[in-house]
């Protein structure tokens, strides 16, 4: 773009679009739920595009600033996110990519990063006590098992798995449990339950449908640390909870606009204070839960903007209450930080009447299917 500018031209652009990004740098305070005055709970770190970002917090005006001079893009740019999984210590990010059918590995403390490439459309991402991911392959029908360098160790797969998605794992327990999301003619969608090694101990889910412990279209999952597994069931936009042994235990959410509905509910986690954390891709938002199920506060905004998203896909909340949110149209992964809350809050406290983003238009490929693919 800057080759079609000559001599001073080309100057005096990139001269005020430097300025303009000290300016946004300087003034523009990061954003932060809810808006003042009350008390600040949720605020907004830095986005994750790519592995220039181990070394610098990235910004979308160094972004634009580095095409407009030429610059080569790094090699391990996300594009789709749609699995996140982070190490007990907080250093080591993983991020399953759909559109490049690979999986990125970001070290931040030693400044390094990795790529694994040729799987078959991945999705979820989780990690075991060593640290091994296991990553849901929808166009291989099973979940494939790399060490924390990106050496494949082995497959789990199964006959019964049709389109798997999300992926958890009880390490405890030695259970994985894998989101099948099947399709419009299969005869049930489920959650399979494997142990570690691969074989196949069980499934949870009844007939296709919205009766409690039924699916319709289950997506992303996530496990607590008591064991119980938490459901996102998307196309019945609500999220269901089922103990240890598989046993239907609540749900909460049904379709709407207002606080504590969903559009289309997809990545779930939960932080250490026990609340679970909904992404919801229609309303390009993050919504709180207590564990009772009470809507406690949302956060993000449908757009391109520092701390917003476009169609997110999944999260994950590590050991520092820090929030990883899979932003697919954005093409990176927003980093938010749980601040001013402590277990003894009776809960975080929402702006009154205030309804999550519902006015956004939803893209005609996030109504097509509800894991976007």
């Amino acid at each position: 773009m800057t080759r079609a500018l000559t001599g001073v031209a080309a100057t005096a652009l990139f001269a005020l679009l430097v300025g303009c990004a000290s300016e946004v740098t300087k003034q523009e305070p990061l954003p932060v739920w809810p808006a003042p005055p009350e008390v600040t709970r949720i605020q907004f770190v830095r986005a994750l595009y790519d592995d220039a970002d181990l070394k610098a917090e990235s910004t979308a005006s160094r972004k634009l600033l580095n095409f407009l001079a030429g610059e080569p893009a790094p090699a391990n740019r996300i594009l789709e996110p749609m699995g996140i999984a982070v190490s007990d210590d907080g250093h080591r990010v993983y991020v399953s990519d759909y559109a490049q059918l690979a999986v990125f590995g970001f070290d931040f403390d030693k400044k390094t990063s990795f790529k694994v490439s040729g799987l078959a459309g991945p999705m979820g991402i989780a990690l075991d006590a060593d640290e091994n991911f296991y990553v849901a392959e929808v166009g291989a029908k099973g979940v494939a098992v790399y060490d924390k360098t990106g050496k494949q160790l082995r497959t789990i797969s199964d006959e019964s798995i049709e389109r798997p998605v999300g992926v958890a794992i009880d390490i405890p327990r030695g259970k994985l449990y894998v989101a099948d999301t099947g399709h419009a003619e299969s005869k049930e969608h489920t959650v399979k339950i494997f142990d570690l090694q691969g074989k196949l101990l069980g499934k949870i889910g009844k007939q296709i449908g919205d009766i409690p412990g039924s699916f319709l279209f289950p997506t992303w999952i996530t496990v607590d640390p008591k064991g119980n597994l938490y459901v996102a069931d998307t196309l019945n936009s609500r999220i269901q909870k089922f103990d240890p042994d598989g046993k239907y235990l609540m749900s909460f959410g049904k379709r709407g606009t207002s606080a504590g509905q969903f559009d289309k509910p997809k990545g779930v986690a939960v932080d250490s204070l026990g609340n679970l954390y909904v992404v919801d891709s229609g309303w390009s938002n993050v919504q709180i839960f207590n564990a009772k199920g009470d809507v406690l506060l949302y956060f993000g905004s449908r757009g391109p903007g520092t701390g917003q998203l476009q169609n997110p896909s999944v999260l994950t909340i590590d050991k520092q209450n820090r929030i990883y949110v899979g932003d697919v149209f954005g093409h990176r992964v927003n980093v938010y930080q749980l601040v001013n809350t402590t277990a003894e809050d009776e809960a975080i406290k929402a702006a009154s009447a205030v309804k999550p983003v519902s006015d956004a238009k939803t893209s005609k490929e996030d109504k097509a299917a509800p894991t976007q693919k």
